[in-house]
């Protein structure tokens, strides 16, 4: 879990990428899922498998753990024709369910969630109260907690979003390097090894990103923080920091 000489248990700096220009450095104790967000009283059942002292990125393959004895509950509820269900799904008898949507198990979503028409919940997936699973959005392997939205042609592969974040239109989680080799997370002295092949983000509870960003595999989103619209990141980005790119943009006339 860590790279050769260090452990996630020393103390530890944090880098932020390339698209900023400054050092941000942080605790051990910053890299904790606890200071990301607090997991809900709505996935209160899933407690034991989420410990809040952990290395925040401890929590992607916990998911699955935590849903491995889980029983479906959709056998005697009424579907549209358009609706696909495979593998065990549970939904509380609350949640609002679209025309058209694919639902695969495990998946656990809890009280007064809407699903969108074209959702696809591709498996290993827990979502909290309030949540909205967006329009031609896909979700795999993922911990969505209470009041997330992601309403619009996202992809949430191998992450965590936190109470309240958002996702607008269009973000992309990239969970897989370009030479699938595991994950690091980037730190102000050098790297460290997740032993994750896939992970996506961590978006800290009330974060946002901005519509067509796309957040690196890897990347950590503290509290409140906010990635503009467009934007590539990877990274450490700080409680209520913004993360904000330059772009040049050159007028040419037409030449027909």
């Amino acid at each position: 879990m860590a790279r050769k000489g260090i452990s996630v248990a020393e103390d530890m700096r944090v880098a932020s990428p390339m698209v900023c220009r400054w050092a941000v450095f942080v605790s051990t104790r910053e890299m904790r899922a606890q200071a990301f967000f607090s997991l809900p009283a709505s996935l209160g059942r899933f407690a034991e498998w989420f410990s809040p002292d952990v290395a925040v990125w401890a929590w992607i393959p916990a998911i699955k753990t935590a849903l491995a004895s889980l029983q479906g509950n959709t056998a005697d509820r009424v579907l549209s024709a358009g609706v696909t269900v495979e593998g065990e799904v549970w939904l509380d008898p609350s949640v609002k369910l679209p025309g058209v949507a694919t639902l695969i198990g495990p998946a656990w979503i809890g009280a007064g969630t809407e699903i969108r028409p074209g959702a696809f919940v591709r498996g290993n997936v827990i979502v909290g109260e309030g949540a909205v699973l967006g329009n031609s959005c896909e979700f795999k392997n993922c911990l969505l907690m209470d009041g997330v939205q992601v309403p619009h042609f996202s992809y949430v592969g191998d992450s965590i979003l936190g109470n309240g974040a958002h996702l607008a239109a269009g973000v992309v989680l990239s969970n897989l390097r370009l030479d699938q080799k595991p994950v690091t997370v980037r730190l102000s002295d050098g790297l460290v090894d997740t032993g994750l092949r896939k992970f996506g983000a961590v978006v800290g509870d009330e974060a946002g990103v901005g519509c067509n960003a796309v957040l690196q595999p890897g990347t950590l989103l503290g509290k409140r923080s906010l990635v503009m619209p467009t934007l590539a990141f990877g990274g450490y980005l700080p409680d209520a920091h913004l993360a904000k790119g330059r772009s040049s943009v050159t007028l040419l006339p037409r030449r027909d």
